[in-house]
């Protein structure tokens, strides 16, 4: 079974009265499994159930519960508008809702009740069964559903515990969403299948991780920038293990600086909704600043060319990433179309993103092959190598390089700067400039630097290209 730290006939030394806390309220896996059987039983249908995903102990029931009843689960984000709302329903054909009920869902409302039950059957759904239709963020028109199985999501996380060396002993603590792969399925569900201690933090602040005691904390790169400038709480988390970084690429000055202070260089990964994490660096390994490390147990790629020639592993060719494995999604709910396209005829998943692969097989993720590959003066451009580049220089807070449409180019390199300078002008546009043109190569070099006040960023501090290159 999926969650087998829950299956009372196993054999778990201490039924931990702290084993999942959220905030300041805690539950045994005993209580969570009681309760979670109790949601179960009451399930009227097979259908999908929606889950408003707030940061609650709710929330992990409903989810809990759905899983042991082999009833897929849909996370829905809080913040959910009313047109996202009606999608996610309309289109997973969920048949119940979960969460608050002044949220008008449309749907009958199942409550959660923390007390023990007394149906306490274990469920034990086929590995095969749709667990999870996890909506993707709609960066590129509406949110498609990733179909995701219990044994997809099983080999995933069995393949990180064996990257980082994950075990009971661990305690995970992390503040991110419940309705994302990161914050859901590897930072709650994970534990609930090895039996480590899983600590929500409700909100990912710097003092909230420093007065959680853990072995593993895990953010996204806004939380460990945010870190890294308050050196108290960075210097509380040199107690742990591992520090795990995803969702975006971590820069090279922040990942210097936690190491630093911590004395723990972090931990990259690579993944998406439909193919949960590909590629870590390894508890055991190298862990390089600005790679994303090996491919998992299990996992294969590859890097091909537009015209699909294989990219040669050189550590600095580029090319269209595609890889395959046990952990992969079965498709996208009720897109066909979009679903045939997104696998080859050889059957390799096609991620969109470009990346480069030296001999010892560390990948290095330049972006999304749509908005991160530049195409200029017939170069191609990583917009990560030129963002890395910036990011170096001390008058660069956050930046985002994008290719905008130029009539003798192709596409024009343009930055986007957020500086701590109080009035950043043209000048320092061209010092700038000249930074990345000695540091690089001069075809590389932005064309225009933009300062702006913030980038724009999604709920997992993902920053929205697509509405920077308009």
């Amino acid at each position: 079974m999926l969650l087998s730290s829950l299956d009372p006939s196993g054999h778990h030394a201490v039924d931990l009265a702290d084993a999942i806390t959220l905030g300041d309220t805690s539950m045994s896996r005993s209580e969570l499994f009681s309760a979670a059987s109790g949601l179960a039983a009451a399930l009227p249908d097979a259908g999908p159930v929606a889950v408003c995903a707030e940061p609650t102990l709710e929330t992990i029931i409903a989810v809990t519960g759905c899983l042991l009843a082999g009833v897929p689960v849909v996370p829905v984000p809080p913040d959910s508008g009313p047109a996202e709302l009606r999608h996610i329903i309309a289109d997973s054909g969920a048949t119940q809702w979960i969460g608050p009920t002044q949220i008008d869902s449309g749907l009958p409302t199942i409550p959660v009740d923390r007390r023990p039950s007394t149906s306490g059957q274990l469920g034990r759904p086929s590995m095969d069964e749709l667990a999870m239709i996890l909506y993707t963020s709609g960066t590129t028109g509406a949110p498609k559903g990733v179909l995701l199985t219990h044994r997809a999501l099983a080999a995933g996380i069995d393949a990180l515990a064996d990257a980082w060396q994950w075990t009971a002993d661990d305690t995970l603590v992390h503040g991110l969403p419940l309705f994302h792969m990161h914050g859901l399925v590897l930072g709650v569900l994970a534990s609930l299948r090895i039996g480590s201690r899983v600590t929500h933090t409700v909100r990912p602040k710097p003092a909230a991780y420093a007065a959680a005691p853990g072995t593993m904390y895990f953010g996204v790169p806004t939380v460990w920038s945010r870190i890294a400038e308050d050196e108290q709480s960075a210097r509380a988390l040199r107690r742990a293990r591992l520090l795990v970084s995803g969702s975006a690429a971590l820069s090279v000055p922040v990942f210097e600086r936690i190491t630093q202070l911590t004395g723990i260089p972090p931990i990259e990964r690579y993944g998406m909704s439909e193919t949960m994490i590909t590629l870590s660096t390894r508890a055991d390994g190298e862990r390089r600043p600005g790679w994303v490390g090996q491919p998992l147990r299990g996992v294969e790629t590859r890097l091909r060319t537009e015209d699909g020639q294989i990219v040669a592993h050189d550590g600095s060719s580029i090319g269209r990433l595609e890889v395959r494995g046990p952990m992969l999604f079965d498709g996208y709910l009720n897109r066909p179309e979009a679903t045939a396209a997104a696998w080859t005829d050889d059957g390799w998943f096609v991620t969109g993103d470009v990346a480069t692969c030296d001999p010892a097989g560390f990948h290095r993720i330049v972006g999304r092959e749509s908005t991160d590959l530049i195409k200029s003066g017939g170069y191609r451009i990583g917009a990560g190598e030129v963002e890395a580049a910036l990011l170096a220089h001390p008058s660069v807070a956050e930046v985002a390089v994008v290719g905008v449409p130029d009539s003798d180019l192709g596409q024009r390199v343009v930055a986007f700067v957020v500086t701590s300078e109080t009035s950043p002008g043209s000048a320092l546009g061209e010092r700038l400039i000249d930074y990345v043109a000695g540091d690089l190569s001069r075809h590389k070099r932005p064309r225009e630097v933009r300062f702006v006040d913030a980038l724009p960023r999604n709920a997992m501090g993902k920053v929205q290209k697509a509405a920077l290159a308009r």
